[in-house]
């Protein structure tokens, strides 16, 4: 388990960074700080499961999981102006984006892992990231999800309010512009990723990747 030690670490940094960061906001709401450092969760398991394997990588999923769900827990007590820090629709959204999005990851990574190095990492980040997307703002924020509860959807009718999409285009739900500027960080963090991806597996496994 010492060997995971660093993983883990990585992993629980990530999640608890990235709960701070995303009270935020930058690029007129569209973003927060959080959407920069969340996807680096994806890498961290991509090298668990390069050089460790799924075994390894599920256990410090689980050990994120377990660290994001109490963040949320502390956030949802966090009393602001219009409600919780952490409203549990969104805190729902937020632990079942995860769990799915990065077993799926395990999964496609494997699925991968024999071919060219970087087509594991970033095949499997990108199909992962367009998951947890989906996840994560559907279940926060769409409107198809108010029956979850009345006081839930009141805390989170401001991110169905009709603008312009990505405040240019035609009319949308906020958040599904909000969906789409987190997407595009994701995958440009994906692509940046692999270079620490290829340097840190090269150094620790001494084989070609």
């Amino acid at each position: 388990m010492m060997r995971l030690l660093p993983g883990v670490i990585a992993m629980a940094i990530i999640v608890v960074a990235s709960n701070i960061l995303v009270q935020f906001l930058i690029l007129d709401g569209l973003l927060t700080w959080g959407a920069f450092t969340y996807p680096l969760a994806f890498l961290i398991t991509d090298l668990m499961n390069r050089i460790y394997g799924t075994a390894a990588a599920r256990r410090v999923v689980g050990v994120g999981l377990v660290v994001g769900i109490v963040c949320s827990l502390i956030g949802s007590q966090i009393q602001l102006e219009f409600g919780p820090a952490v409203p549990i629709r969104v805190a729902i959204a937020s632990a079942t984006a995860f769990g799915v999005a990065q077993l799926l990851d395990i999964a496609v990574f494997n699925k991968l892992r024999m071919g060219v190095w970087w087509i594991a990492p970033l095949g499997s980040t990108l199909i992962s990231s367009v998951v947890d997307t989906v996840i994560f703002f559907g279940i926060a924020f769409a409107a198809v999800f108010n029956g979850i509860s009345p006081a839930a959807a009141d805390q989170v009718i401001w991110a169905q309010e009709a603008v312009p999409f990505l405040n240019a285009g035609p009319v949308a739900p906020l958040w599904v512009s909000l969906a789409v500027a987190d997407w595009s960080v994701k995958l440009g963090v994906a692509l940046l990723a692999l270079v620490p991806f290829r340097l840190i597996v090269g150094r620790l496994t001494q084989v070609r990747v």
